[in-house]
Parts: C-alpha cells; structure tokens; sequence
C-alpha cells in the first residue's frame, strides 16, 4: 500500500521554497565588520593564505564539507534515460540524505552532457570547489570508464553510489550472513541475475570479500555470460567463464549466494528449493524484487534473505554507505575511497549489526526487538550510531592506506560524529519550523 499519493509527493516538492536544499550562511553578516569579513576587504585575507598554499581551501572555506552529486540523468533509478532536468529531483534528494543522516553539505550537479570524456573535463574542472564527488545515475557502460578516469586525474574522493553502494550495504550482509551459516566465504557459489553497474560492483566487491572468480556465473538478459558468446564488453568479459550454464534455474542448482539486480519474478520458488543448504539471497530489483520475501521464504524457511525494500528485514539501502562514506573520507582529507575503505565500512556496519538495537530503532520500524540472527544482518538507516561506527572505521581505514592528508584521534573523532548529528538535526528541524513545512 502506498505512504503518499502523487499529489502529496509533488506538494512535498512544491511547497514553501521550491526543491529539497538550500544555502544559508554559517557566518553572521548582521553588521559592517562582518560584512567587510565575510567580502571586501577582510575575504583578501583568506585568499591570500590559500594563495600560498592551495590545502588551506579546506581551512577557510566549506570545501572540506561539500560535495558533489553530479549526474547526467541517462539511469535514474526505477525511471531510465529522463534526462539531467527530470533527474534533478533525485539528486537534490540525495543532498538531503547526506545533510540530515552525516552533515555533508552538497551541491547537486546536473550535466546535459553524454560524451564521457566531455562529462570527464567538466566534473575535473570544478575540483577546487568540493572535497568529493559522487557520481550518480550515469548509464553503464560509461559510468565505469567514467569513475575510474576521474579517480585517477582528481585528488579528491570519486565515488559512483550505483555501483558501490549496494555493493558495501550486501557487503555487510554476506560476511554476516556466512558467520551466521557458517559457510566460508571463499567456499561460496553466486549466482547473479544483471550485468549492470551496480551487479558488476557487487561482484567485484564479493570478491575482495573472498569469493573466487570461477564460482560466480552472472547472467545478463540474454542469458549467461560464457566464453562461448561474442560482443561482450569488458565488464561482462572479465566474468565469462568456459562453463555454460543453459539458463537461470541451471545455475541456481546447488549455489549458496543468489544477488539479484535485474527485473522481477526472475527466480522461482523452485529456484529457491534447489539451492544449497542456508542459502543467502539478496534480490535487490526495485521496487519488486526477483523473488518476494514472502515467496523464497515459503521455499526455503532456512534462507537468510534481503531486498530493496523497507518493509521486511534486511533492507539493502544505500543510504547506509555514501553519507558515512564521504563523512569518514572527508574528515580526513581523503585523496580517494579506495577498496579497503569500502571493505572497512561493510565490516563496520556488520559489527553494528550485531549490538542490540536501541528502542528508538525498533519504534520506528514497529517491532518490539531487533536481535543479530537471519532475520537481522544489517543495520536499520534510522539507527544514530551509523555515523561513529562507519564513518570512523573508513576514516581509519584512509589513514592506515595512506591516502588520509589530515590526521586525527579515532576515538575524540568518534565523539565529535556524536555531537556534530545532534547538531545537525536540530538544525534540520528549525528550518521545517521556519517554513511551516508539516508532511
């Protein structure tokens, strides 16, 4: 059943100031000393200082808290190639999730721009104005091409969510997952059903985490992907494998580890049933999963089981990684999010997983207990603790790898994530009493 009609969406977007985000100022401008400060001539004084060392942009302005979400609108979510003016929304959206669930401060950037190269030079370009960029619904293939030319010519963090996100939050399950089975990760058979960004990230992630390359068989919608076809492009290609599985329901025989992100009602209960032993199953179309919750757990009451959804358990929602990602990346000065950051913060989220859940958590969601076990292998996003556990693990994980430029004191950091989401909060709820805003 539905939480809002379409009218009370388009108002939520309409009323009072028009969009999700605005800027205000952090400074007082309310006489002529401060406004001589915050311009002319006291602003010289800061340019002079970055002037004669271009890392004091992070000192004297908000660029250490500011990032970029920057699209081309050619594969949002659930809507396809709308086009960067109808993508906006979603993007401004994300800014919202980063300001109220991490306090980063976010410009949404929308490019009428499809050459990859081209989209390149101009995310390049504006380096010196953010201390990250996250990429966003940009189509595969280009977006591959794109986020690995912009990590290896920018000096700040770039991170493409689509892939990476779902990648980290499944991440998190699966190690929990096979502690819970008791299955060794390098021992595991996957299946997976789409050959996407966000399918090809996960794979390449499970991997990191210890799955071996020759127990994978990906499946695009042309069916698997073997040596045998032609055409693949070079993300399919490094999955291709010499065995030939004749359809989906072949290569669900006997496997531990189902990742679906495709289309719905790819997998069968039959499917389900033919599984391995504990099977682990992340169906993560949206809004409608390959296979219902209700449907694989009828099949196989022993699955450990998660969506894209937020009404059964274990939600795969990547508002669980990118703020805390970019919080820890930040905070740190981060040069890049490499792949032990990204492992660090599935392993954070994992450990959370595992402490009892406060009742203000299990309030919100409608449920007298939350307790580590199959039915709990990842966090909730309204737990308050994401912040000082993932976001601390990733910003030690920078300073262990050497991409950190800025040293800090973990555990004083750790304090300081508390204090600064209480912070932010209340500010995030004044700005709804200012503008009358009641949804």
């Amino acid at each position: 059943m539905a939480l809002f009609t379409r009218q009370e969406a388009l108002d939520y977007h309409s009323k009072g100031r028009k969009g999700k985000v605005e800027v205000v100022p952090v400074k007082p401008c309310e006489t002529q000393k401060h406004l001589s400060m915050a311009y002319s001539p006291g602003v010289a004084e800061a340019c002079m200082e970055i002037a004669e060392d271009k890392e004091k942009s992070y000192e004297y302005t908000g660029r250490g808290n500011l990032v970029a979400v920057v699209s081309n609108g050619t594969a949002v979510l659930g809507l396809g190639n709308i086009g960067p003016e109808a993508g906006k929304p979603v993007m401004e959206g994300k800014g919202v999730l980063f300001k109220v669930f991490a306090d980063v401060d976010v410009y949404d950037i929308n490019l009428d721009v499809t050459d990859p190269d081209e989209l390149c030079n101009i995310v390049k370009a504006l380096e010196p104005t953010f201390g990250g960029i996250n990429l966003e619904d940009i189509k595969a293939p280009e977006c591959f091409y794109i986020e690995e030319k912009l990590k290896k010519e920018m000096n700040i963090p770039v991170f493409h969510d689509d892939q990476h996100g779902t990648a980290i939050i499944s991440g998190a399950g699966l190690i929990n997952a096979a502690e819970i089975t008791g299955k060794k990760i390098a021992d595991m058979r996957l299946v997976v059903s789409g050959a996407g960004a966000a399918a090809v990230a996960c794979t390449n992630f499970y991997m990191s985490l210890g799955i071996k390359r020759e127990n994978v068989a990906m499946f695009d919608s042309r069916g698997h992907i073997n040596n045998s076809r032609e055409g693949l492009n070079e993300q399919k290609q490094m999955f291709a494998t010499d065995k030939e599985y004749k359809d989906l329901a072949d290569a669900m025989k006997g496997a531990d580890l189902f990742l679906g992100l495709s289309v719905k009602g790819m997998v069968t209960k039959d499917m389900v049933k033919s599984m391995a032993d504990s099977p682990i199953i992340f169906a993560c179309a949206n809004p409608d999963p390959e296979i219902s919750y209700t449907d694989a757990k009828e099949a196989r009451p022993d699955a450990i089981m998660g969506t894209g959804r937020s009404d059964f358990p274990n939600q795969v929602n990547n508002v669980l990684g990118f703020p805390f990602i970019f919080r820890g990346a930040l905070d740190v000065q981060a040069t890049s999010i490499n792949e032990e950051m990204k492992i660090a913060a599935a392993t954070a989220l994992a450990a959370l997983a595992k402490e009892p859940a406060p009742d203000y958590v299990c309030e919100a969601y409608g449920v007298d207990k939350l307790e580590f076990g199959i039915d709990y292998i990842i966090p909730k996003p309204l737990d308050l603790r994401l912040i000082e556990f993932e976001s601390a693990a990733v910003a030690q994980a920078a300073m262990d790898t050497g991409v950190a430029r800025k040293k800090i004191d973990i555990e004083e950091y750790k304090k300081e994530l508390r204090e600064r989401l209480a912070a932010s909060r209340i500010r995030v709820g004044e700005f709804i009493k200012t503008y009358n805003l009641d949804f």
